[in-house]
C-alpha cells in the first residue's frame, strides 16, 4: 500500500471515533441478536402443517408425551408443494405438530437463554463484555445456519438446536452494561441503551423480509440469511472493538481522557475480584430492576412470540402481511428507545430532572401505557385496523424502558451491572417460556378470541405490576457497596502476621 493510499485509509478510518463505531456495531449486534431469535417465530407459521390437516393432535397429548415420542414425530413431516409469488414450485417439508408442539419449540429457546444469563454477566465483569458479547453471536450465528438440518432432522434435534441458541444469546445482554460501564460516560448511558433496543429494529426488520423469503424460497432461507449476516458482523466486532479505551489501539488522547474523566472513579479500572452478594441482594433498588424487568419482559416476550400467531389464527393475514403487520409494533419501538433516550439525557444534563425522577417518569410511562393499551385489546382485538393499531402503540410506548429501568443497573452500581441485569434477565426467561406455555394451554384445541381476551387481560395486569414496583422501590443513586475493599490475599496476610514473629537473639 502506498504511503497515499495509506493516508486516505487512515482519513476514513478517523472518521468515526471509537465510540461511535462502538455505537454503530452495537446498534446493528442487537438487530441480529433478535433476527437470530424472532426468525422461527414467522418462520414456524410456514413450517407446521395447517390445523385443518393436522392428524397427529389428540386431546391426551401432553407436553411430556410431545417430547419424548420422538418415532411418530420423526415420520409425521409431509412434504407440501407451494407456488412462490415468481410462479416457482417450492417443495417445502412441513411439521405434523399441534398448538402444544409448536409452543413447546418456541418456548425452549429460554431453557437454554436463563443458564447464562447471570454467568454471562458476571463473566463479562471478570474478563470483558466485549469478548463475551462477540463470542455469544458467533456461535448463536452458527447454530442458526443448522437449525433446517435440525428440524428436518428431528424434532428433539430441532429443540436442542434452540436450547443451545438460547444458551449463547443468554449472555449477550447483561455482556453489553460493563462494556458500558467503561467506554460510555454516564451523562449519555441512555443513549447508549437505545442501541440494546435495536433489536426491536431487527425484529422489525426480519418479520417482512422472512414473509418475502418464505414466499419465494421456503422457510429455511430465512435461517441462512440471519445466520450468515450475523456470521460477517461477528468478524467487524473482533476487528474493530476493544475492552477499554485503554487498550484500542486507534483511539485519539483526547477521547480516551473525555472517556475516562467523565467515567471518574464509578466504575473501577481494576475489575472487583468479587460481589458483595449480602448488600446486594438486600438492596431494594437491585429488587425494583429485577422485579420490573421480568415482569415488563413476561409481557414483551407473549407479544413477540405469539403476535405472527394471533394475527395468522384470528385476523387471518396471508404470510407477507403477517410478517409486514408483525413488524409495526418493533418499529414504533425503536423509534420511542431513541427518542426517550435522548431525551432522558437531555433532561439530566440540564438539570431538570434527577436521575431517580428520570428512571421513574420513564419506567410508569413504557409500563402503564401498554397496560392500558393491552385492556383495549380485550375489547377491539377482532378488529384488524384496531388490533394492529393498539399493538404498534403498545410496543411504541415499551420503548421508554431504554430511559426507564433498563440502564438503571449502571446508575446505581456500574461495577456489577452485568450481574444484576443477568438477575433480572434470569427471572424474564423464566417468563418467557411461562408465557409461550401459557398461550399454549389457553388455546389448545380451542383458538377462539375469548382465550385471546384471556391473554391481553393477563398481559394488561402484568405491565402495571411491573410499574408499581419500580415507582415504589427504584432509586438513581449511586450505592455504596458498588467499590467493596479488595480481600486481603492469603501470602499477603501471611506476610503481615509473619513480621512482629521476628525475634533479636
Amino acid at each position: 500500500m502506498s504511503n497515499t493510499e495509506k493516508r486516505g485509509f487512515h482519513r476514513v478510518r478517523n472518521m468515526l471515533s471509537c465510540r461511535q463505531v462502538l455505537n454503530l456495531l452495537t446498534m446493528l449486534g442487537f438487530m441480529l441478536n433478535y433476527a437470530l431469535r424472532v426468525n422461527l417465530t414467522i418462520a414456524i407459521v410456514d413450517m407446521v402443517v395447517p390445523t385443518a390437516t393436522n392428524t397427529t393432535a389428540s386431546g391426551n397429548n401432553t407436553l411430556t408425551g410431545n417430547l419424548t415420542d420422538t418415532s411418530s414425530l420423526a415420520s409425521s413431516n409431509i412434504n407440501i408443494n407451494n407456488t412462490s409469488t415468481d410462479g416457482v414450485e417450492v417443495l417445502e417439508e412441513r411439521f405434523n405438530w399441534d398448538e402444544y408442539q409448536t409452543n413447546f419449540v418456541l418456548g425452549s429457546f429460554f431453557w437454554g437463554y436463563v443458564l447464562t444469563e447471570l454467568p454471562g454477566g458476571r463473566l463479562a465483569e471478570l474478563i470483558g463484555g466485549v469478548r463475551v458479547f462477540g463470542h455469544s453471536m458467533l456461535w448463536a450465528s452458527l447454530l442458526t445456519l443448522v437449525t433446517p438440518l435440525a428440524a428436518h432432522l428431528n424434532y428433539v434435534a430441532l429443540i436442542v438446536v434452540r436450547v443451545a441458541l438460547g444458551f449463547m444469546l443468554g449472555a449477550t445482554w447483561p455482556a453489553i452494561h460493563p462494556v458500558a460501564a467503561v467506554w460510555i460516560p454516564p451523562m449519555d448511558r441512555s443513549k447508549f441503551m437505545s442501541n440494546m433496543m435495536a433489536s426491536s429494529l431487527g425484529a422489525a426488520i426480519t418479520m417482512p423480509v422472512c414473509g418475502y423469503l418464505i414466499s419465494v424460497a421456503g422457510w429455511a432461507s430465512v435461517f441462512y440469511l440471519t445466520g450468515g449476516i450475523g456470521l460477517l458482523w461477528s468478524l467487524c466486532w473482533f476487528s474493530f472493538v476493544y475492552e477499554t479505551p485503554a487498550t484500542h489501539p486507534r483511539i485519539s488522547a483526547e477521547e480516551r481522557r473525555e472517556i475516562e474523566e467523565a467515567i471518574g472513579t464509578s466504575t473501577s479500572k481494576k475489575r472487583p475480584s468479587y460481589v458483595p452478594w449480602s448488600d446486594l441482594l438486600c438492596s431494594p433498588a437491585v429488587w425494583a430492576i429485577i422485579v420490573t424487568h421480568g415482569l415488563s419482559v413476561f409481557g414483551f416476550f407473549t407479544v413477540i412470540n405469539q403476535l405472527p400467531t394471533f394475527m395468522s389464527k384470528m385476523l387471518h393475514f396471508d404470510i407477507k402481511k403477517n410478517g409486514l403487520f408483525s413488524s409495526l409494533p418493533y418499529l414504533g419501538k425503536y423509534v420511542m428507545a431513541v427518542a426517550s433516550s435522548y431525551l432522558a439525557d437531555h433532561l439530566r444534563h440540564k438539570g431538570t430532572l434527577s436521575t431517580t425522577a428520570t428512571r421513574k417518569l420513564f419506567t410508569s410511562f413504557a409500563l402503564v401505557t401498554p397496560g392500558l393499551l393491552m385492556t383495549a385489546q380485550v375489547f377491539l382485538g377482532m378488529d384488524p385496523t384496531w388490533s394492529v393499531t393498539l399493538f404498534t402503540l403498545a410496543l411504541f410506548a415499551h420503548g421508554a424502558v431504554t430511559a426507564g429501568y433498563l440502564g438503571n443497573g449502571l446508575d446505581i452500581a456500574p461495577n456489577f451491572s452485568g450481574t444484576i441485569f443477568g438477575m433480572a434477565n434470569s427471572l424474564s426467561s423464566f417468563g418467557g417460556f411461562l408465557s409461550t406455555w401459557m398461550v399454549g394451554v389457553l388455546t389448545f384445541h380451542n383458538q377462539t378470541f375469548h382465550q385471546w381476551q384471556i391473554v391481553f387481560s393477563i398481559l394488561a395486569a402484568t405491565y402495571i405490576s411491573a410499574a408499581v414496583v419500580f415507582v415504589v422501590l427504584g432509586t438513581g443513586e449511586l450505592q455504596a457497596w458498588n467499590n467493596p475493599p479488595e480481600r486481603k490475599k492469603i501470602g499477603d496476610v501471611a506476610q503481615e502476621e509473619g513480621m512482629p514473629l521476628k525475634t533479636e537473639k
